[in-house]
């Protein structure tokens, strides 16, 4: 179980990341009006300063120029701005997509996670603690009985042997009982 939801974390970051460079590509149309702003808004400013050398009319010249460079540096932060709202929404989105699925995983898997590491580590003290093997193997005894069925049974049986103190029909039942929430003995 955990290595199935680590697995949706990585595939769902993955997704994400993957998603995110798509709609980044969306930003080509930015970068190439900013280019073609910073292009126009050059050449422009260049023609003016030429204009500007011709006598008596330069200052003239000079001026539409000018306020046509100044319009193609409008569009080159145009394009700026465009590119970074792109980013912006390409940030939020990837966000947004590892979160929600993350927080889904994790809401899913942490609980009986936890659940199940309180009760190992409870059942680990048991046993480790004195007469916790019979507590386990009476744990065992009381739990369903399709977890002894599958070792042969002592002469008696299992309830009788462990009244009796049996060490090993002790230790195998102490053995089913931590099997059965996924610890070793």
């Amino acid at each position: 179980m955990d290595l199935i939801a680590l697995a949706l974390i990585a595939a769902v970051v993955w997704a994400a990341f993957a998603i995110r460079e798509a709609i980044l590509l969306l930003a080509e149309p930015g970068r190439k009006v900013e280019s073609a702003g910073d292009t126009l808004a050059e050449e422009l400013s260049n023609a003016g300063d030429a204009a500007s050398d011709v006598p008596l009319i330069g200052d003239i010249l000079k001026k539409p120029l000018q306020s046509a460079a100044d319009a193609g540096s409008g569009f080159a932060d145009a394009g700026v701005s465009f590119q970074e709202t792109v980013s912006q929404a390409a940030n939020v989105i990837t966000t947004a997509l590892i979160l929600i699925p993350v927080l889904f995983v994790l809401l899913l898997w942490l609980p009986p996670r936890l659940l199940w590491i309180r009760r190992s580590s409870t059942l680990r003290r048991l046993a480790e603690g004195p007469g916790g093997a019979d507590l386990l193997a009476l744990r065992a005894l009381a739990g369903p009985p399709g977890a002894l069925a599958g070792l042969p049974a002592p002469p008696g049986g299992w309830a009788d042997a462990w009244r009796q103190g049996d060490r090993q029909a002790i230790a195998d039942l102490s053995m089913i009982a931590l099997n059965r929430i996924g610890l070793r003995p």
